[in-house]
This record gives structure tokens, C-alpha cells and sequence, in this order.
């Protein structure tokens, strides 16, 4: 599964959340909270800047702190319906899924895309 679309899709209250549920400290997760509020992109072009505008959703791009963000929440999200032994692989925006058969990796696939809705 190519998640490319999530990353842009995370709403910031999910970020505290897992933050939260990963256990990381408060100071740290407050300090990524005042990243993102009130934060206002500009669009820069040749005939100048715009007056920015206020973005609710998605991890900030271009940060490199974005990519690490979008883990732990993945991280988060898996937490809640994983079972056993991890099933699933992460890297980036790519979810590799493992099942011993057909029908269980259907059944975990729509549970991936039921949860992440």
C-alpha cells in the first residue's frame, strides 16, 4: 500500500494523540504542537508573496521533521489493532502488509483501510 496521500491527510490533533500514546514527554509534545498552530504557508512566485493561509490538516512539507511525525503516528494507529506479532512493515509512506494467506491478508488490507479512514 502506498500511503503518499496520508501524509498530507494526518489531522494535527492525530499527531498529539499518538505522540501521546507512544509515551513521549509533554514538553516535547507541546513544542511540535506549537509548530503546527497557527502556522500559515506563503506561496512565493516571481511576482511576489502571498498573503498566506491557514492549513488544518497534513504534516508541514519540506520539514525533517514530518517524516519521523508520520511514523509515530502509523506507529499509533497500528498499536491499536495489532494483535500478536507485527504484521505489517513501514517505511516512509509504503505499508507492507504479511499474511500466511490469501483470505487474512484481505481481511487485514480492509482492516488497514477501515482504521486509517
Amino acid at each position: 500500500m502506498d500511503l503518499e496521500k496520508a501524509f498530507d491527510r494526518v489531522p494535527r490533533e492525530v499527531i498529539s494523540w499518538a505522540m501521546h500514546k507512544l509515551g513521549v514527554e509533554e514538553w516535547l509534545v507541546s513544542a511540535v504542537t506549537s509548530m503546527y498552530t497557527g502556522a500559515k504557508p506563503v506561496v512565493r512566485t516571481v511576482y511576489g508573496n502571498n498573503r498566506g493561509f491557514e492549513v488544518k490538516v497534513g504534516m508541514h512539507q519540506g520539514s525533517a521533521l514530518s517524516p519521523l511525525l508520520f511514523v509515530i503516528v502509523m506507529e499509533a494507529i497500528c498499536r491499536e489493532f495489532r494483535v500478536a506479532l507485527p504484521w505489517e512493515l513501514l517505511y516512509a509512506d509504503d505499508l507492507a502488509v504479511i499474511a500466511e494467506t490469501e483470505e487474512e491478508l484481505i481481511k487485514r488490507l480492509n482492516e488497514w483501510n477501515e482504521r486509517g479512514e
